[in-house]
């Protein structure tokens, strides 16, 4: 089950999430092997003091996780966040813009997030389930056009995650060039395997630890 750990962002966002919490996410990334801890920005240096020198990275979250902030303002949430450590970002795109077919203000949105992590892995969050399939496409090309490195299906906190049918629209707009990030009401394996299967690379869950034991047959 390494290879699927390697593929999963073990993650804790809840806004009332707790240091000691955040340290049990750190230990588990090690014991198990996951490929990230992905965190509010507030506990990016605990993550970094944790995890420095371990194959694990710290993934953060910028704009989130409405998307709504100012372009400037996102960009300044990346460099502080690579100033204290964070290895992956994980940015949520305007949604206003995607809905408003606006493929000039989200690649400038998503390319300002880009520059500004200096080299730093950016994903970009579709927040799919407010869009319609033409509007992810536009967005998918926006963040292909922009230089991320991810798209991402869902922040996990608006009305609905990922499915496999956004996933594989996904996977079919930015092809070999991108990955494809499946997040959001992602509990067990099962949906795990179906996230894979459709052409996700990387899964974000706060079920890791059930999902690898599930993938083991263990109760």
């Amino acid at each position: 089950m390494d290879n699927l750990a390697r593929m999963i962002d073990h993650t804790a966002l809840k806004p009332d999430t707790s240091p000691e919490a955040i340290r049990k996410l750190c230990a588990e990334a090690l014991q198990y092997g996951f490929a990230s801890v992905c965190v509010n920005p507030c506990y990016v240096q605990l993550c970094h003091s944790m995890l420095q020198g371990s194959p694990v990275k710290v993934c953060t979250v910028v704009g989130f996780p409405l998307g709504a902030t100012t372009t400037e303002t996102k960009a300044f949430e990346t460099r502080n966040a690579v100033d204290n450590g964070a290895q992956e970002i994980d940015m949520v795109i305007n949604i206003s813009s995607a809905r408003e077919n606006d493929a000039d203000s989200l690649k400038k949105d998503i390319a300002a997030v880009v520059q500004a992590a200096g080299g730093v892995l950016v994903k970009v969050i579709l927040e799919t389930c407010l869009l319609t399939d033409s509007q992810k496409v536009l967005a998918c090309q926006a963040a292909k056009d922009a230089g991320a490195d991810f798209v991402k299906t869902s922040t996990g906190f608006s009305i609905s995650g990922a499915t496999a049918e956004d996933v594989a629209l996904m996977c079919k707009t930015v092809g070999d060039m991108m990955g494809v990030k499946a997040a959001g009401g992602i509990r067990d394996y099962a949906t795990a395997l179906k996230m894979i299967e459709a052409g996700a690379s990387r899964i974000g869950a706060s079920a890791s630890v059930k999902i690898i034991g599930e993938a083991q047959g263990l109760p």
